[in-house]
């Protein structure tokens, strides 16, 4: 799978053109599949926010409205109960699948429950496009000050990659770099800083970098 990790969606031509070469087509041409999930997890979302996801509203002109093909949900809270016969094809047949922010552990337990964490190493080609928490779940760590949902065991996420990511940087008065910098010493490992105009592309175990903000690595 290819990896576009953001904080804020493709919100600029950078990201735009890294997300564009993943695909190896433009995106009018491509088929997503949208799952909002992690903002079940999370106290500061619900029904309208999901809604506003969904419909391509202008707040998500930069994810969901980008213009795609086609443009369908998948819910995963729902996949244990259709059945994989049902639901395996759907996922196969998307050229990218766009994760939505909300809660990052939320998200991690639904992709254990309902398969896909087990299906995506057979997806080389399909493009991950991540929006925080849908971004952070691909990180073995997310540290306490990101867990909102109350039912978490901790803060352990996919570890797909080996490092943990901060997002909204500035873009909140606590998304600070002093606060990140504190966050990032509970974490322990590599983790990066990333505003609202970066995104870390990782496809076959190279990470990259694309930004026209702000970001820092630390440790």
């Amino acid at each position: 799978m290819k990896l576009l990790l953001t904080s804020g969606g493709v919100t600029n031509p950078s990201i735009n053109a890294a997300l564009v070469q993943l695909l190896g087509k433009p995106i009018a041409e491509s088929r997503a599949l949208c799952i909002p999930t992690a903002q079940w997890g999370h106290p500061s979302c619900g029904p309208a926010s999901v809604r506003g996801l969904l419909a391509a509203e202008p707040r998500w002109q930069h994810f969901t409205g980008l213009g795609w093909a086609s443009l369908g949900a998948l819910e995963l809270t729902a996949l244990p109960t259709i059945g994989a016969e049902r639901w395996i094809p759907w996922v196969r047949e998307a050229d990218v699948l766009l994760v939505d922010g909300g809660d990052a552990t939320y998200l991690h337990h639904w992709m254990r429950e309902s398969g896909l964490a087990d299906l995506l190493p057979t997806l080389p080609d399909t493009v991950w496009v991540g929006v925080s928490a849908g971004s952070m779940v691909m990180t073995p760590r997310i540290g306490e000050l990101f867990v909102e949902w109350k039912s978490a065991p901790d803060d352990r996420t996919l570890g797909v990659v080996d490092f943990s990511i901060f997002p909204h940087l500035d873009a909140f008065p606590t998304n600070t770099m002093a606060e990140a910098e504190r966050w990032a010493a509970d974490i322990g490992g590599p983790a990066y800083v990333i505003d609202e105009q970066t995104a870390i592309q990782v496809v076959d175990g190279t990470v990259e970098v694309i930004s026209e903000g702000t970001w820092k690595k630390l440790r």
